[in-house]
């Protein structure tokens, strides 16, 4: 059965061993079609598809630059068994910028998530940890955000290489009932990620998003391109342009 496309997040089974806040979160969408991004994907999932009027064509997907901090890291205490809450922060992870790209996914077992195609982190320990724990994509940025009253922007450049990213956008009104597509976009309970030759679905839950239309200010990229992706794709306006807040996130452990 295909998992419902929900605001809320399905409750995770047993204590989430990671839980942090994720702070000023833009999200710049472009639709792409299904056949460019599935080369790119995990064994065993594929595009999850939604048109722009909420439909599912069953050939139209989409591409996320998103950008957000990271904020109080915490990890379940060690020795400790029992209730999810019990959770403390880890001071030495800090609080940093990440830069990520991702598509949209769908397993053979229904469950709709995500996979990251490149993560751009401003602190290299956690850069390092991430990537040995999970296998995910990370790489070690230099990277900042900036915070005005009605704007925010990230920038970063790709230790070791060329490639660069910056956008900012102006944030306007609230969103009183995201569309399907939004709620598509922003609303994703689990990532895709292989390793050692298996892929498996890592859930999450956080409570709704608050969403914030968002104009595209400025927008100069490379890790688009450099993911695999159209290199013509951030040459066009984005469909989408949000902005939230933040929420808290708690993940669950992986599964195939």
């Amino acid at each position: 059965m295909l998992q419902d496309v929900s605001p809320s997040a399905p409750p995770l089974s047993g204590r989430p061993w990671i839980e942090q806040g994720w702070r000023d979160v833009v999200f710049v969408h472009w639709r792409v079609d299904a056949s460019a991004v599935a080369p790119l994907l995990p064994h065993g999932v594929r595009p999850d598809t939604m048109a722009v009027d909420g439909s599912d064509d069953g050939a139209t997907t989409w591409v996320g630059l998103i950008g957000f901090r990271f904020v109080d890291t915490a990890f379940p205490r060690f020795g400790v068994l029992g209730a999810a809450s019990t959770l403390h922060a880890f001071g030495s992870v800090g609080d940093f910028v990440e830069v990520n790209v991702r598509v949209y996914t769908v397993d053979r077992s229904g469950r709709r998530g995500v996979a990251f195609l490149s993560l751009d982190a401003s602190r290299l320990p956690p850069t390092l940890a991430a990537r040995a724990a999970t296998g995910l994509p990370y790489y070690w940025a230099q990277a900042e955000q900036r915070r005005g009253v009605d704007r925010v922007a990230y920038a970063l450049r790709r230790h070791g290489t060329r490639l660069r990213s910056r956008f900012d956008v102006r944030i306007g009104e609230a969103v009183p009932s995201p569309s399907a597509l939004e709620t598509f976009l922003t609303a994703r309970w689990g990532m895709h990620v292989r390793r050692a030759g298996v892929t498996r679905f890592w859930p999450n839950e956080h409570e709704p998003w608050r969403l914030y239309r968002a104009e595209l200010t400025i927008l100069h990229d490379d890790l688009v391109r450099a993911a695999g992706l159209p290199p013509a794709l951030t040459e066009l306006a984005p469909d989408s342009v949000l902005y939230s807040p933040g929420v808290t996130t708690r993940f669950g452990a992986g599964t195939p």
